[in-house]
């Protein structure tokens, strides 16, 4: 399950904790990698991946790294601005926005990066690959290609009714 923590105004959540054993002359010798996603619940996200010989230096690290990829997304009051698919690798990632009191409807990955970025009302669907790693990468790609109404018109050069 996903462990939550606050540090100063961001929300992490650990993904998953890797395991790797590498047979020595002594003995297995085993290193940790943690997958972890930060966020301010404000419209800010960021995903990390962190390794050490222990899991609290491996979260650090994570956390660390995530910290300092904050993206941020444009939202529409507690839900996405507009269907989305993500692509990464195998994983693709569909968000769809959802009315107010819907709940997030989404797999423990891409509902981590979900929750951390702010939106409280959203339907999600994976296919292909269920890896946590290419899923936060997939929900992450579709995160950031969305666009608010403003930048769309910004762009465009028109009002849009």
């Amino acid at each position: 399950m996903p462990d939550d923590r606050i540090e100063g105004g961001l929300q992490e959540t650990v993904v998953k904790v890797y395991r790797c054993a590498k047979v020595m002359k002594g003995g297995r010798r085993f290193s940790m990698a943690a997958l972890v996603v930060v966020g301010d619940r404000a419209g800010r996200v960021g995903i990390g991946y962190g390794k050490a010989r222990e899991v609290p230096d491996a979260v650090d690290k994570a956390v660390k790294e995530a910290a300092g990829a904050l993206t941020a997304i444009p939202l529409k009051g507690t839900t996405i601005p507009h269907e989305v698919m993500g692509h990464f690798g195998a994983a693709r990632v569909f968000m769809k926005p959802a009315s107010r009191g819907t709940g997030v409807i989404a797999g423990a990955s891409v509902r981590a990066v979900v929750e951390a970025v702010g939106i409280r009302d959203i339907l999600t669907k994976s296919y292909g690959t269920n890896n946590p790693k290419n899923l936060l990468k997939a929900t992450m790609d579709g995160l950031t290609s969305l666009r608010s109404k403003e930048q769309v018109e910004q762009l465009r050069g028109v009002t849009i009714e």
